[in-house]
């Protein structure tokens, strides 16, 4: 394909060529949708149709990436991520700089790897998305594992899963889960052979909870590199914990789905576990032939930590066929690499100032800022609970009518239910405020919204509608019964003893009722304080209805 195309392309072309792009990387389809997104960086470039470029460079990015091209794929990052940062902080940025942590943490990059996993958690944290979040936390911990951190990895992808904790989605916990899976396989193969067997088992027993775990998501997800890398590691669990069919039926699907679908890092991983395979089925001449082979096939290409594994299986199964000079040399080249891994992790920490007890700082700054959150949140709660409430009675106030109301009386309706609303009015308290003073027109109150709590429900909406006015509405209730729990409390009011708040002092109600239909508060209100008001007119203390 020509990178020299025609001068009359169109904006709308190039958005059509993305769209395609973009469906090539929900299928897996990874040669077209690199050459599609190819095809886009360089018209857009040469057109000025800066968008089109930037979305061009993040899908040629990811198409690099999963391929295995990541020498390619980071210089083609490099480019992008100026572009998209002018932007500002995104969701496009903060995947693209994932990827670019992890490219550059399969290369042994961890300076690169590093700066771009905490820039993504800095950016994910500006957008304030839990979930984005919690990929970043993903991708900073992959870059301990590849660091040889499997615990401090382990410790990341944790808090990871209690940020989404209660809102997941399917590719949130595909990530973490396989994320997991892999770490603690990391941490069992650091472990097995340093004499820390409960430790390594431990770990395996973890990675099988994880890989388990993860499959029925990664189904429900269906994104192919997510179902390649579930069986993949599955059935390297498997594999180590002696389960050797049941391994090779999975490792074999995943390479072949690995192989058709252009993943070329993870078809080299699941080869080193076939070889390791090999090994445990007693088949030590064909698993050397096999590293043999795929050292010669994948040469430079193949990033640092699968080599590392291919140079170990190679070690082990040169050494019992009796290779010795073969077996030797997949040693030195196996502790070259661990020694080229320890450098670049100590220069990245030394850059970065990444220790282990700055990352358990992090982490606790993190728990600090979500408590913070939490907390935040519940005061929040808390205050707007207390603004719903009438501070004298501890009724609600308009605000929660407002906030309740509505659905009460959009479910009466839907269901075509009976709701009465009552008015209730002190008679006269104007006066009672004047002769006695506000402090005993305040116990007045206080005293009537005790007997209207007493002889309502709890599914019954009581509050102070205003000055000495109460509000009840009455779901589920006929005109006809709420009548009888008005006059009950009206009764109750001319009875109750107020010579004991002040001598001399009489309190009595004036109610109005109204009934639904029609199924509107402002004119239910407007009714029943219609209702309330002729009740005034035919002499005080007695309930109206509409």
């Amino acid at each position: 394909m020509s990178e020299v195309l025609a001068p009359e392309v169109s904006q709308e072309q190039l958005s059509q060529w993305l769209e395609l792009a973009r469906a090539a990387q929900k299928q897996g389809h990874l040669d077209e949708g690199l050459g599609l997104a190819g095809r886009v960086w360089t018209a857009a470039s040469q057109h000025g149709f800066l968008n089109e470029q930037i979305e061009a460079g993040r899908l040629k990015s990811y198409f690099l990436f999963r391929s295995g091209d990541l020498s390619a794929m980071l210089s083609t990052s490099a480019t992008v991520l100026p572009l998209l940062r002018e932007q500002g902080a995104s969701i496009e940025l903060c995947e693209l700089l994932r990827w670019t942590a992890l490219a550059a943490s399969e290369q042994g990059d961890f300076e690169t790897a590093l700066s771009a996993a905490n820039e993504g958690f800095a950016r994910a944290q500006e957008l304030g998305d839990v979930g984005i979040k919690a990929v970043a936390l993903n991708a900073l911990g992959a870059c301990f594992e590849r660091m040889g951190d499997p615990w401090q990895a382990e410790r990341l992808m944790n808090d990871a899963a209690v940020l989404v904790r209660d809102c997941a989605t399917p590719y949130e916990r595909v990530v973490t889960l396989n994320n997991l899976c892999t770490v603690a396989l990391g941490a069992y193969l650091m472990t097995r052979d340093a004499g820390q067997t409960q430790v390594a088992q431990d770990a395996l027993q973890r990675a099988l909870h994880y890989g388990r775990e993860v499959r029925p998501h990664a189904r429900e997800l269906g994104e192919p590199y997510a179902l390649a890398l579930t069986e993949s590691n599955l059935g390297e669990v498997l594999m180590l914990l002696g389960e050797l069919d049941d391994a090779a039926a999975l490792l074999a699907s995943a390479l072949a789905q690995s192989q058709s679908q252009g993943y070329q890092t993870l078809s080299w991983r699941v080869q080193c576990s076939q070889a390791e395979l090999n090994l445990l089925q007693g088949r030590a001449g064909h698993a050397l032939i096999s590293v043999q082979a795929l050292e010669r096939a994948a040469g430079t290409a193949m990033p640092g930590f699968v080599r590392q594994r291919l140079h170990q299986t190679g070690y082990r199964a040169a050494k019992q066929v009796g290779e010795i000079a073969v077996a030797l040399r997949h040693l030195e080249a196996f502790q070259s690499l661990a020694h080229q891994r320890s450098v670049a992790q100590l220069m990245a920490q030394s850059r970065f100032f990444v220790t282990r007890l700055e990352a358990e700082q992090v982490r606790a700054l993190a728990d600090q800022a979500f408590r913070q959150i939490d907390a935040l949140s519940e005061r929040a709660q808390e205050l707007e609970q207390h603004a719903q409430r009438d501070p004298l009675t501890g009724l609600g106030n308009r605000r929660y009518m407002e906030a309740r109301l509505p659905a009460l009386m959009l479910d009466c309706e839907q269901r075509n239910r009976a709701l009465t609303v009552a008015l209730i009015d002190a008679d006269r308290f104007k006066s009672i405020n004047d002769h006695y003073g506000h402090v005993v027109g305040d116990r007045v109150l206080q005293a009537l919204a005790r007997m209207l709590q007493e002889n309502t429900r709890a599914s019954d909406l009581l509050l102070r509608y205003g000055g000495e006015e109460f509000l009840i509405v009455f779901p589920d209730t006929v005109p006809d019964r709420a009548f009888e729990v008005c006059e009950r409390v009206r009764m109750a009011v001319e009875r109750f003893a107020w010579n004991d708040l002040a001598t001399g002092l009489d309190v009595t109600l004036s109610i109005g009722l109204a009934s639904a239909a029609p199924y509107s508060t402002d004119l239910l209100i407007a009714r029943a304080d219609s209702a309330m008001y002729r009740a005034k007119h035919l002499g005080r203390n007695r309930v109206a209805l509409a």
